[in-house]
């Protein structure tokens, strides 16, 4: 029974890695559960750092034991996860589930993502390195990257249109993380019930660094679960940045996002810069 049990785990695993499964809303799921939700590359591991370490005061977060603090529901079996203590605070990349009710949405700039996938698709063996974005983009766009979660806008409407308005859902862009996270962890603490002292938000600012990121990737990459099977000379944490897209897409790929998600990204702040944006205000406006 154990064994049989071991054997469906590891299959479940290789089909989510692997993209063969299309829903994976197979696990337990509590009240009191808390999801970092967001589409694929928008930060959701720096999101797991920032919120273990605000939560857990007692150890700092490392790539060795963030599967235990704040786990990926992906990785686990639903056995393993429903013994955690609770209130369990969860990786999702699931588009609305009803079942979710509190959630910490991470939304990023698109054209920030769609680089960050490109990479992260070559560190995986999926896209070569002489494949050039733009011929990569046209499927990313229309989904068939992550053809279960449907696209980025499709992603980020699932869930600002059904809980948008809601205390129980906190939306973080990327880009004011980057600003200033302990600002934006306060959103976090109040949402958690957590006394969002001066010193709790710097240290957990300062021990989910891009810097402390990288050197723990340096040394525990290989081990990861997430980054084990994948090539160890492309890094996972990589600039930790906003606004690279300006300087890497080329201007027909920038056009294709924004032409496809430009009154979404209005909404969320996001300037465009191309001939979308008159169309996308309009769009935006009259919504």
């Amino acid at each position: 029974m154990l064994m049989k049990r071991g054997l469906k785990h590891l299959s479940r695993v290789n089909d989510v890695l692997l993209r063969r499964l299309r829903i994976e809303r197979d696990i337990t799921i509590f009240p009191e559960d808390i999801f970092l939700t967001s589409y694929p590359r928008s930060g959701n591991t720096w999101t797991r750092f920032l919120v273990g370490n605000l939560v857990h005061t007692e150890e700092a977060v490392t790539f060795l034991n963030v599967e235990r603090l704040v786990p990926d529901m992906y990785k686990h079996s639903d056995h393993y996860l429903r013994n955690l203590p609770g209130p369990r605070i969860l990786k999702s990349h699931e588009v609305f589930d009803p079942r979710y009710k509190k959630v910490i949405y991470i939304v990023r700039d698109p054209r920030d993502v769609a680089i960050s996938q490109y990479h992260w698709e070559m560190k995986q063996r999926a896209v070569g390195d002489g494949v050039p974005i733009e011929d990569f983009l046209p499927a990313w766009i229309e989904g068939k990257v992550w053809d279960r979660l449907g696209n980025w806008g499709d992603h980020v409407t699932s869930w600002m249109s059904t809980r948008g308005d809601r205390d129980s859902f906190v939306i973080l862009r990327y880009e004011d993380l980057i600003a200033d996270p302990a600002r934006e962890l306060i959103k976090v603490a109040k949402l958690l019930g957590i006394e969002p002292t001066p010193e709790r938000l710097a240290r957990a600012a300062e021990l989910s660094s891009a810097d402390r990121m990288r050197q723990l990737e340096e040394k525990q990459g290989d081990k990861w679960v997430q980054t084990r099977y994948t090539r160890q000379d492309k890094p996972f944490v990589r600039k930790a940045s906003s606004g690279g897209w300006k300087a890497v897409l080329p201007p027909q790929s920038v056009s294709a996002i924004e032409a496809a998600w430009g009154h979404i990204m209005i909404s969320l702040g996001y300037q465009l810069s191309s001939e979308a944006a008159s169309k996308a205000s309009l769009v935006h406006q009259g919504s």
